[in-house]
């Protein structure tokens, strides 16, 4: 399907819609709040969905060579922000799967992408 420069490509599931181009996630409409690193996981995932993403590719997506942190922590947290937003759990995932020493994987159905109008800018008059 062609796109014009006014369309936008959205991945759904569930009730969620996820904008890539604005990074934007949004739940029945609503746009929630998630940090830029929890966003990447989830972009990782969603573009490999079924398939396992390694912590050390999520590592060099996530955190420059020359980047000094506690890896694992920023990761885990990453993750816990992200299944938080969607309202996920480890022990029962609807969404993300850990792979115990490996990584993790989108288990969520992903409908076909779609893309929507991107939003226009309407000035208000008060005449």
């Amino acid at each position: 399907m062609a796109t014009s420069a006014q369309s936008r490509p959205v991945l759904r599931f569930e009730e969620f819609e996820v904008d890539l181009r604005s990074c934007e996630l949004r739940k029945r409409g609503e746009r929630l709040r998630l940090q830029d690193q929890p966003f990447q996981v989830l972009r990782m995932l969603l573009e490999n969905r079924g398939e396992i993403v390694g912590r050390e590719e999520l590592k060099q997506k996530l955190w420059p060579a020359d980047t000094f942190v506690d890896f694992d922590d920023g990761l885990n947290t990453a993750v816990k922000k992200l299944r938080d937003t969607l309202g996920d759990s480890t022990e029962h995932p609807r969404y993300i799967e850990t792979i115990p020493r490996h990584g993790y994987r989108f288990i969520g159905t992903v409908l076909p992408q779609q893309h929507v109008a991107a939003p226009v800018a309407r000035s208000r008059n008060f005449s």
